[in-house]
């Protein structure tokens, strides 16, 4: 990756928690609980599943950063859906921590030296893994689970016949 092509994402990636809020807009609040047939979250169960993963991905950069060549911890989604009860969870608050999580590690990671991003760490699901590559994971989660609540409301306003 380029250093200019980089700088683009990083923006990107600074821009999320906007972008994950207007997209989130346009579901109905009421409709956030509805459980698809074909789809394991509801939108509620993965605003609280974004935020959890922004704060592994907060630790996972500053382990880039600080402990290069370390491994980090990998974590059952599913599992942590279930055991932390995401549907008791406040999607405000989540949506909150997100902010704070992505903004804060914008502003760590905006002005890194070129050197940094060659860093790496180990995860034991997706092996050695480089600093780009977890940019490119975190720039494309959000967008990805609010284009699947996309499709949970498409699935809900067909259920319930709404034009």
């Amino acid at each position: 990756m380029t250093a200019e092509e980089r700088a683009q994402k990083i923006e990107d990636y600074g821009k999320a928690h906007e972008e994950m809020v207007a997209g989130l807009a346009k579901f109905p609040r009421e409709m956030w609980g509805y459980r698809s047939a074909v789809d394991p979250w509801t939108i509620h169960e993965l605003v609280v599943h974004i935020t959890d993963s922004e704060a592994n991905s907060f630790v996972r950069c500053r382990k880039f950063i600080a402990e290069p060549g370390s491994t980090v911890a990998a974590y059952d989604e599913h599992t942590w859906a279930r055991a932390l009860n995401y549907s008791e969870q406040s999607p405000d608050d989540a949506i909150e921590l997100f902010r704070w999580l992505r903004g804060n590690t914008y502003k760590l990671i905006k002005d890194l030296p070129e050197a940094t991003w060659a860093n790496t760490i180990y995860h034991p699901q997706n092996g050695t893994m480089t600093m780009d590559e977890w940019l490119d994971i975190y720039v494309a989660h959000p967008r990805d689970h609010v284009e699947q609540a996309g499709r949970i409301y498409e699935e809900w306003r067909e259920q319930n016949m709404i034009k």
